[in-house]
């Protein structure tokens, strides 16, 4: 990679990153190429040329929450091993996650599908698909739970899923609105107790 290019990449990184702390603070709505152009010090054709479109920015700022977060839960969990050892590791991870990153920034996931849950249009597919693909992982991760014979056989994956969002849900809602300085304890032993009725 030459130095220009070199450059003009740190720029977009810096332009998604100024982007994506307006939208944690603001929402995704109030992202747009003149704000962020203000808060890195750029024109806004400057921005226009790296990134794109408004609409473009806001999906880069959704890929890039979504690699911060696969970074800090998946990716380190696929360390341990499959079944319910590594799906103990990505909740514990999600929930440290939640308390030391979402409880001062906000989550975008949790965030934007407020946001955009009565809108139609590719800004709400798209950040759907994030949050699909995070789902899917997650429900990959307890079929293998189930292989390993660490599940009920009639676990169902989707209503663990679901039980395990709420989980999530319920400690940004508390950690950020209520301020409880312990909600992601709460919401850890909630975890375990859940996931005792579920082993055989």
């Amino acid at each position: 990679m030459d130095a220009r290019t070199q450059k003009s990449e740190l720029t977009r990184a810096a332009i998604v990153g100024a982007a994506l702390d307006l939208a944690a603070a603001e929402g995704l709505e109030a992202i747009s190429l003149q704000v962020v152009a203000d808060r890195i010090g750029l024109s806004k054709s400057g921005v226009f040329s790296r990134v794109g479109s408004r609409e473009a920015l806001q999906m880069a700022v959704i890929d890039e929450f979504g690699r911060r977060f696969l970074a800090d839960v998946f990716v380190p969990a696929m360390q341990v091993p499959k079944g319910l050892p590594r799906l103990n590791d990505i909740v514990r991870r999600w929930f440290i996650r939640m308390r030391e990153v979402e409880t001062h920034t906000g989550c975008l996931f949790t965030a934007g599908a407020f946001e955009l849950d009565d809108r139609e249009g590719e800004l709400r597919e798209h950040l759907l698909g994030e949050v699909t693909r995070w789902r899917a992982a997650l429900r990959r991760t307890v079929l293998q739970a189930l292989d390993a014979g660490h599940l009920k056989p009639d676990t169902d994956p989707e209503q663990l899923v679901g039980e395990i969002y709420s989980l999530a849900i319920g400690l940004i809602h508390d950690a950020r609105f209520l301020r409880d300085p312990r909600a992601a304890d709460r919401a850890q032993a909630s975890w375990q107790r859940l996931i005792r009725s579920y082993q055989p």
